[in-house]
């Protein structure tokens, strides 16, 4: 964070200071600003959050002993730091983060870009990380801080040299990514898709295009919305721009016309293919990120960062730079024996089909394809029928064997057998642990495996247990 007296910090987020003694009004802080009290520095501000399990204000001397100078708590606590008491820590956190951003966007050359979408949110932000850290010093947020705790943090890591800074903006419930990305008031917001992620939550999937849009209209006037040109839901946007004052870049694959697009692509097992066009300048990109769908991402990423002033070829040049988007996410593991892609961080319908598209497209003539397949949360009343389409499409693509785990999962199996795979195509196991017993010996020279489920069913840990036994 930067350096702020305690004055100003209890100001920005509207408490009330109590000083320890030796400070005065006048101290400056400027450390890490985080809920975690073993991250806390010297000049720390810690954040004692209420939690489900446990409660911040347990591990505020925690927090003191490893350098935290202020803590911001909803309650005084006995410990000789001083404290800045507030209604509710999680709002103050935003509060902060709106303070800390506009002061160095008063003071500096910052410029910010809000990413959000159904899928790809994470992966997105990190290709366009890659590409902007090669123009000066870029704050990003660490796996998927995307939250109403996790996006004010990221926010609070900017310093007055920042020159760009990369929001992700998930969305729990309704009004998140406006409140998110109110705080900031991005210059480039990016939509990537609208889906059936979260439309349980929403209830709908008008509802959820309702909440993408938010981003949109948070953009600054004069600003740029970075949209998917092939999501017909995503287009509507270009209105809400208009409304804003912000001109419009669009992406694509499709027949639609757009600024940045991929043609002639080309899955493989070492990553995929194509020719870039920006504004009518081609180069060709070899993406070492495995996945088809990954391009789409890639495409928005380079959008973004051609609108910020980094030429196509740098994009390209830092982007095959990459090899792997985040852990869980498309994650080569094992070996060329048997190759484990561990996708299990996140799942939803059309991550899901992606990810069996493309374990379908990698498989070379005498590879045999597996998928260990869990559930997929936060369908709500969409769950069953999402659940059987995926055991429908895993059929319909030829999957050779197809591992079901989980009570919650299970509509794919009894899809799957309903479909024809009856002779042993497709297997259900209740546990991670049945499951794992069996691909120890099913598994054999020339699989090609894809473990993919929701974060919430876990079987990234079964990925990563396949990955080390076939290493």
């Amino acid at each position: 964070m930067i350096d702020l007296t305690l004055t100003q910090l209890a100001r920005a987020v509207f408490g009330e200071l109590r000083l320890a003694a030796g400070d005065t009004p006048e101290t400056v802080v400027g450390g890490l600003v985080d809920t975690d009290s073993r991250l806390m520095g010297p000049g720390g501000v810690f954040v004692a959050k209420p939690g489900e399990t446990t409660d911040g204000h347990l591990f505020v001397d925690a927090a003191v002993a490893n350098g935290a100078a202020v803590a911001i708590v909803e309650r005084p606590v006995d410990a000789s730091v001083s404290q800045i008491v507030v209604p509710d820590v999680v709002a103050a956190l935003a509060d902060l983060a709106r303070e800390v951003v506009a002061r160095v966007r008063a003071d500096g050359d910052l410029r910010i870009v809000g990413i959000t979408g159904s899928n790809g949110k994470t992966t997105t932000k990190n290709l366009l990380a890659r590409i902007l850290e090669g123009e000066g010093e870029t704050v990003a947020p660490k796996a998927s801080f995307n939250n109403e705790v996790g996006a004010p943090l990221t926010m609070l890591r900017v310093t007055p040299t920042t020159q760009f800074l990369v929001s992700e903006f998930g969305a729990s419930g309704p009004g998140e990514i406006a409140r998110l990305a109110g705080l900031v008031g991005p210059d480039v917001g990016v939509v990537l898709m609208v889906g059936m992620a979260h439309a349980g939550g929403f209830g709908g999937i008008e509802s959820t295009l309702f909440e993408k849009s938010q981003l949109i209209r948070a953009v600054r006037p004069g600003g740029l919305a970075v949209l998917n040109a092939d999501d017909a839901r995503v287009a509507t946007m270009a209105a809400i721009a208009a409304e804003q004052d912000a001109s419009v870049r669009w992406f694509g694959r499709g027949p639609r016309a757009a600024d940045v697009r991929a043609d002639d692509v080309e899955v493989t097992a070492s990553g995929t293919r194509s020719i870039i066009t920006a504004d009518g300048v081609s180069a060709p990109l070899h993406l070492r990120v495995l996945g088809e769908h990954h391009v789409m991402n890639a495409l928005a990423a380079i959008a973004a960062a051609t609108a910020l002033g980094v030429p196509l070829q740098a994009c390209i040049d830092r982007l095959e730079q990459v090899e792997l988007a985040e852990r869980w996410r498309m994650q080569p593991l094992g070996s060329d024996r048997v190759r484990i892609i561990n996708d299990a961080y996140n799942a939803s319908p059309d991550s899901m089909s992606a990810a069996l598209r493309t374990l379908a497209q990698i498989v070379q003539p005498g590879e045999r394809t597996v998928a260990v397949l869990g559930a997929m949360s936060e369908l709500g009343e969409y769950s069953e029928e999402e659940h059987d389409r995926v055991g429908l499409l895993a059929v319909r693509l030829g999957i050779q064997r197809i591992v079901v785990v989980g009570p919650e999962a299970r509509r794919m199996f009894l899809e799957a057998i309903a479909q024809g795979s009856w002779d042993g195509e497709a297997v259900f196991f209740a546990t991670q642990d049945e499951a794992y017993e069996y691909l120890l010996t099913e598994l054999r020279d020339g699989d090609r495996v894809l473990v993919k489920s929701s974060n919430s069913a876990g079987l990234r840990h079964l990925g990563d247990r396949l990955g080390e036994s076939f290493s």
